[in-house]
């Protein structure tokens, strides 16, 4: 038996816990991966998030920070994340 998927929910307050965004949003693009051998092994998602601890990093130390306050969801449920990751200032 596998263990149960991360919640969009779980993932959402796992980030504003330790990102404290201004904006976040997440979708669940799980229906379009419907059928993809990864479908079976967890999520796909898509994050849109807007955060002041972004600033002055690039992207790689972004996504480093999003993969650190997901913890284990990432090994629990999510296949695939996609990250948008911006600071408040960039467009």
């Amino acid at each position: 038996m596998s263990a149960p998927r991360a919640t969009p929910q779980e993932m959402e307050a796992r980030l504003r816990a330790a990102l404290n965004p201004s904006q976040i949003a997440i979708t669940d693009d799980s229906h379009l991966h419907a059928g993809h051998a990864g479908a079976r092994e967890g999520g796909h998602y898509t994050l849109d998030i807007v955060s002041a601890g972004f600033t002055g990093l690039h992207r790689v130390a972004r996504h480093r920070l999003v993969y650190d306050a997901l913890g284990d969801l990432m090994q629990r449920g999510i296949h695939a994340l996609a990250i948008r990751a911006k600071a408040p200032d960039e467009p």
